[in-house]
């Protein structure tokens, strides 16, 4: 992908007027805009105002949208079968192993942290691609995730599904907020995949 794309939409992410949504807890239960979005009985797919994204959440887009869901795409010159693969695999320095990884999408994906147990990438901040350092809290990478999703929305099935969820708010409730225990934060995603849609609307 061309780096001017990527750039022009990481200029569009950043002037995006993005309103992240904080999660109410009351009596156990998690909302948000007063909607119920996690009770003891169940985790809610979508509201009134938003869609919940979980590849386990019982409605179509908020599986397709997942980072988990099995989703062939280009990305930096590599045919990847996930998003997970791929952000997963950042853990590793070894290209080789990082390689096997971009293959895997769902759990398989996901459980590939394991191997990094000993080895924990967030004690120094760095992350890989393709042997090539990066640190976690750097613009350069900000700018990768933005390739990243920019990428996977090339794949008709994403693109159709981001498109169709229409003006809700895409969340994911299950995100972490530290960028030194994850990769990607709840408002990490949040913000790239709502103003995503945005971007593809009028750039369609």
């Amino acid at each position: 992908m061309r780096r001017s794309k990527v750039l022009e939409y990481t200029k569009y992410r950043e002037n995006y007027d993005f309103k992240f949504k904080e999660l109410e807890i009351s009596n156990d239960c998690i909302y948000v805009d007063g909607c119920l979005v996690e009770d003891a009985e169940k985790k809610y797919a979508e509201g009134d105002t938003f869609l919940n994204i979980g590849y386990k959440l019982k409605n179509s887009s908020s599986s397709v949208l997942s980072n988990l869901y099995p989703i062939s795409f280009i990305f930096k010159g590599k045919r990847v079968n996930s998003i997970e693969g791929v952000l997963q695999s950042l853990k590793y320095d070894d290209k080789n192993l990082q390689n096997v990884i971009l293959k895997y999408h769902g759990m398989d994906a996901y459980n590939t942290r394991g191997a990094n147990s000993s080895d924990f990438w967030g004690e120094k901040g760095l992350l890989y691609w393709q042997g090539k350092p990066m640190k976690r809290d750097s613009q350069e990478y900000q700018v990768f995730l933005d390739e990243l999703y920019l990428s996977v929305s090339k794949n008709p099935l994403y693109r159709k599904c981001l498109l169709a969820t229409g003006d809700k708010y895409l969340l994911h409730h299950f995100g972490k907020d530290n960028i030194n225990e994850t990769v990607l934060t709840r408002f990490e995603f949040e913000q790239r995949i709502n103003s995503l849609r945005e971007y593809l609307k009028e750039n369609d």
